[in-house]
């Protein structure tokens, strides 16, 4: 991705200088002593909680992704789409789906799993909902993305903060936790659009928190290196960052986007931890023959995630109270991957990455981050 759009570094020139030393991570790592549980929401002692960079919030070790793909094999209905579709605005005021929905967030919260993460019109809707009278529980994290940077007429501050009252108004929420812009997927290769697209952004997440619509703020991208920049030019605003974190995904030697993010001190959700399900073997329906080493990799992967400090926490998408207990479960193991179970994620990540879907080819660039 970094190779087809635009160097911002080209442009811009290099970053700014960053004082040498320890960087906040450490810091907070060796001084600060650990959170008193009544400060951590929704506390659970079989939870492990992770601080979310600067913002301050403990947020458990896994969290909820807004994506809900695969849920037709949950459910006796005849369920449309795969999530992420225009026909989920249809399938989000269907009693059965809301019940799904309403069931899995019960029990991520029984689980002490304190942030949901809703990143379209859909899924902003029908976590409004089942949150409702439940918010003291989890933290939301918000980004209607066909309301923000990725269409041309949502590039500007005043357009960006108009999409964000709208959404606010039709969810019937007052306030979100975070607000994170979803930058555009798309080539961009004119510095004056890459520029405005930038500068619109962090003008509209500056007034969100001015105006007490967004307790903290931040960016999901798919390119690393945009990333990277955003992080070390506009501190202040990118306390959150959501970017592809997989079960096969290796940190840079040289030039990592967490060379920013440990100096800088950002949050980090890690997004499609099992790359669009490519991980597995069965299709999720319940009792199918690879039910049992599916579930395996989940947590192996969900472990592997997690033992990069940086990565507060991964949030998959999941669509069965069966789905949340066994990431939950993944938190409770040992961390550290023996011989044995790191050469068999690394297996199943080639077979992962053989196995992308059409239009998810572009998951290969973040093999390497």
């Amino acid at each position: 991705m970094a190779n087809r759009t635009m160097r911002r570094r080209e442009f811009v020139g290099s970053a700014v200088a960053l004082a040498a030393g320890l960087h906040p991570l450490e810091a907070q790592t060796r001084k600060a002593p650990a959170p008193e549980r009544r400060s951590i929401l929704n506390f659970n002692e079989n939870m492990e909680y992770r601080r979310l960079g600067k913002t301050g919030l403990m947020v458990s070790a896994v969290c909820l992704g807004g994506h809900w793909k695969r849920v037709a094999k949950m459910l006796p209905i005849p369920f449309k789409g795969e999530g992420y579709s225009k026909q989920d605005y249809q399938n989000v005021n269907h009693p059965e789906f809301l019940k799904n929905r309403h069931d899995v967030v019960s029990r991520c919260i029984e689980l002490g799993i304190n942030y949901v993460d809703a990143c379209a019109g859909p899924e902003i809707l029908a976590y409004a909902k089942v949150l409702k009278g439940r918010r003291d529980k989890m933290y939301f994290g918000f980004s209607w993305h066909e309301r923000e940077s990725r269409f041309e007429a949502f590039r500007t501050g005043r357009a960006l903060m108009e999409g964000l009252d709208q959404g606010l108004r039709e969810a019937g929420l007052d306030y979100v936790d975070v607000w994170r812009i979803s930058l555009p997927m798309e080539m961009i290769r004119d510095l004056g659009e890459l520029q405005r697209i930038e500068e619109g952004a962090m003008d509209a997440l500056e007034k969100a928190r001015q105006q007490g619509k967004s307790r903290f703020t931040g960016v999901s991208t798919h390119n690393r290196q945009w990333l990277k920049t955003m992080i070390e030019q506009y501190p202040k605003q990118m306390e959150v960052v959501l970017f592809p974190y997989t079960a096969a995904t290796k940190e840079l030697p040289d030039e990592s986007v967490f060379d920013a993010i440990k100096q800088q001190d950002a949050g980090v959700f890690g997004i499609k931890p099992f790359a669009d399900n490519s991980l597995f073997l069965g299709d999720s329906s319940p009792g199918n023959p690879h039910a049992e080493d599916d579930d395996r990799r989940a947590r192996l992967a969900l472990r592997y995630i997690l033992g990069n400090p940086a990565i507060t926490a991964p949030i998959p998408g999941m669509v069965s109270l069966h789905q949340v207990n066994n990431a939950a479960q993944a938190v409770k193991e040992r961390r550290e991957l023996d011989v044995k179970e790191r050469a068999e994620l690394e297996r199943a990540g080639r077979r992962m990455w053989a196995s992308l879907r059409p239009g998810y080819e572009w998951l290969r660039e973040w093999q390497y981050v």
